[in-house]
């Protein structure tokens, strides 16, 4: 490994700025997504966030639609298709989604990286700071570095936690003091904290090491993949040549001149073929080109290539595999539309109340105390209704009788169910309570009533 020395030891990368064609695009769309992503939680739609992914009170809202506990079928569903699209996207495209559009890369190459080469200078400047003794000029240019990713990281941190709990709650939070939430507190702290030793000091490893994504590329790969490839059929022998210098041996175009080694980010060498630390991030393929232009030969010869269009030179997109793959993926889709037309607007949970079984009253009635979570997945106000299904039994509502439950919120109420003693049974039974929306029974719900031994 590029990031391991021979003792065992890590070889610290120390990437060479890069410029051309597709840094500047990289560049473009890294501003784009970044503007996307500290905006999102800015952008709400009739009063709801965009994005937010509540784990914490199992609350997602994706594109504006709000997803419940009892929606976690259609979670999965939604999980399986992204799933299935980035397998397919990969067999296609390769790992460019590491290059272009992963957060890692985007904050770590785009934002982190371009201070480093703003404030401590090239590749070879950045080591010879490193290997300097601590001075006015490191400690001024370290410190100033290292605050500015401090304030980076807290913006991220904040960012992150307003997808998490929603932008209301974090400004309530950073509005009090620590000891107002110190929960919140200590979150947003313990997130700065990762997002710091991510981008400072483990940077690179968190692709070669923790993120999955480039291992899986050994089994999703092919023949017909586009990644960043070196053409071997052309570079191939390698050897020294200048521009309008004749050559008495045949030689390929590539000249060894290592740039293309000098500029990966994760320091390897792309012409040894495609490998798991590759992120496809076409540093190599602007330093090659660079170096073309100088010797006057053809650019690309580091390029986006399959291994079949550099051996063979024809380029098959549409295989079996891919087909089998996308024919897999429009029925995930179809399905998951289905699901969510087909959901139920409301969806209740009734439980007896905890630490509670019954009640005797004066008038020698039975109750039972119970508790109702109702969800409204509508984005208009609904009222909401129950009754029980034996008329024996009825139903006292505690508090405002009639529940009026706002659009794409959740409800949680107490009732008691009540029998007079005298038709009392047994000491347990199930019993069937009817919601209502808007007056008209959607959903039966099946719960226990509890009574007291003396009253079989």
């Amino acid at each position: 490994m590029a990031t391991v020395q021979e003792d065992g030891k890590r070889n610290w990368i120390y990437p060479k700025k890069v410029s051309g064609k597709f840094y500047r695009w990289r560049t473009y769309v890294s501003w784009v997504l970044l503007g996307i992503l500290f905006a999102g939680p800015f952008i709400q739609v009739g009063g709801r966030p965009w994005f937010l992914f509540n784990i914490f009170e199992r609350k997602f809202i994706i594109f504006g639609a709000v997803f419940w506990p009892q929606d976690t079928h259609l979670l999965i569903f939604l999980l399986l298709i992204f799933v299935v699209f980035i397998i397919l996207f990969t067999v296609v495209f390769g790992r460019v989604f590491c290059g272009w559009a992963c957060p890692q890369t985007l904050f770590m190459e785009m934002v982190f990286r371009k201070i480093e080469y703003w404030i401590e200078g090239d590749a070879n400047q950045q080591r010879q700071l490193n290997a300097m003794e601590w001075n006015g000029e490191k400690i001024r240019k370290k410190g100033f570095k290292m605050t500015l990713f401090v304030l980076i990281s807290l913006l991220i941190s904040h960012t992150v936690m307003a997808y998490l709990i929603g932008l209301d709650k974090v400004v309530e939070i950073v509005s009090q003091p620590p000891s107002q939430n110190l929960s919140g507190f200590i979150g947003l702290m313990a997130f700065t904290g990762i997002f710091l030793f991510v981008f400072t000091w483990f940077r690179e490893q968190a692709c070669l090491v923790v993120c999955p994504y480039g291992r899986l590329q050994g089994v999703l790969l092919d023949n017909n993949s586009i990644n960043v490839s070196y053409d071997y059929v052309r570079g191939e022998p390698r050897a020294p040549i200048r521009k309008n210098q004749a050559t008495e041996a045949p030689k390929g175009d590539c000249i060894d001149c290592g740039l293309c080694v000098q500029v990966c980010p994760t320091g390897i060498d792309i012409r040894n073929g495609i490998q798991m630390e590759c992120v496809n991030c076409t540093a190599c393929m602007d330093a090659c080109d660079e170096v073309m232009v100088k010797v006057d030969r053809p650019l690309g010869l580091i390029r986006y290539a399959s291994e079949n269009s550099i051996q063979q030179g024809k380029q098959q997109l549409v295989t079996p595999r891919v087909k089998g793959y996308s024919v897999i993926l429009v029925i995930l889709m179809a399905m998951f539309i289905g699901l969510l037309v087909t959901r139920d607007d409301l969806g209740a949970t009734v439980m007896r109340f905890s630490g509670m079984t019954f009640q005797e009253r004066e008038n020698g009635q039975i109750s039972n105390l119970y508790q109702i979570t109702i969800i409204n997945k509508t984005f208009e106000a609904q009222q909401v209704g129950l009754g029980a299904e034996d008329e024996k039994y009825h139903i006292e509502i505690i508090g405002d009788q009639n529940w009026t439950i706002p659009g794409q919120t959740k409800f949680e109420g107490r009732f008691f169910v009540v029998i007079s003693g005298e038709n009392v049974k047994a000491n347990q039974e199930n019993i069937h309570l009817n919601l209502l929306q808007n007056g008209k029974i959607i959903e039966r719900k099946k719960t226990s009533f509890v009574a007291p031994l003396s009253q079989k």
